[in-house]
């Protein structure tokens, strides 16, 4: 089992945050505050306690407002993307130099949740290109699995819309999973994204390679999450952080 020491954890925090305007308007979405406390230091303490020790997280709205808000952490690298917001998968690429060559972890910096680390890596594919932890929430967007959990496809209930490697992908044959925003990445993608362009969404790329690499993805059992993603969502956020710490 991999040791959650080796292991660094890349918060994406570069995103403008449109969805939680007007708070926005003045603040990147790493420093809204759920309690009284910043989004992107619920993420990292949480995963600290994981024994997570070396985290990156990606700068752009408002970038400098984040870099003095973890100056005092000792362990914090930055991916400055102040001059091209990147999305999800072009993030990861332009990370890479301080990625390094180990598995690393990647977390949206909105999502609250009691994700257990230790849960993923101990039931993780070992020879995965990635393990996306997944649930059976309700929402418009799903990724598809196949009876084994490997990640075969895409799809958007709402409109019809289907992605996938497998030109016959019968949908209503796979498991629809919604994606959590957290995910454990081989050091190999690093290869695989070089001829990709600077911007690009991650979700893209694992349905780009599903056909040729494994990907899974990961039911935790009893998980909670709260996508801290609109305004009116704060106080839901702030209640599931009470109820965890109450116990």
């Amino acid at each position: 089992m991999i040791n959650p020491e080796n292991i660094t954890a890349f918060i994406f925090a570069a995103g403008l945050g449109t969805r939680l305007k007007p708070l926005t308007d003045s603040k990147p979405k790493a420093l809204v505050t759920v309690d009284d406390k910043a989004l992107i230091d619920i993420v990292i303490d949480n995963l600290s306690a994981q024994g997570v020790g070396n985290f990156v997280v990606n700068i752009h709205h408002f970038a400098n407002q984040i870099v003095d808000a973890l100056k005092n952490r000792n362990n914090v690298a930055f991916s400055d993307e102040t001059d091209l917001l990147r999305d999800t998968g072009g993030a990861v690429k332009h990370a890479r130099n301080l990625l390094k060559s180990n598995y690393f972890l990647v977390h949206n910096v909105d999502i609250i949740s009691n994700f257990s680390l230790d849960f993923l890596l101990r039931n993780m594919h070992q020879n995965a290109l990635a393990t996306l932890l997944v649930s059976e929430r309700n929402t418009s967007r799903y990724l598809l699995f196949n009876d084994d959990m490997r990640l075969v496809g895409w799809t958007n209930i709402s409109t019809g819309e289907v992605k996938s490697p497998f030109a016959n992908i019968n949908v209503d044959q796979c498991r629809k999973l919604a994606f959590s925003g957290i995910h454990l990445l081989n050091p190999c993608v690093h290869n695989l994204m070089e001829n990709y362009p600077e911007k690009f969404s991650i979700i893209d790329f694992y349905l780009n390679n599903a056909a040729k690499y494994e990907i899974y993805g990961l039911i935790q059992p009893n998980l909670k999450l709260v996508d801290v993603g609109k305004v009116d969502s704060l106080a839901k956020a702030a209640d599931y952080l009470n109820e965890i710490n109450s116990k």
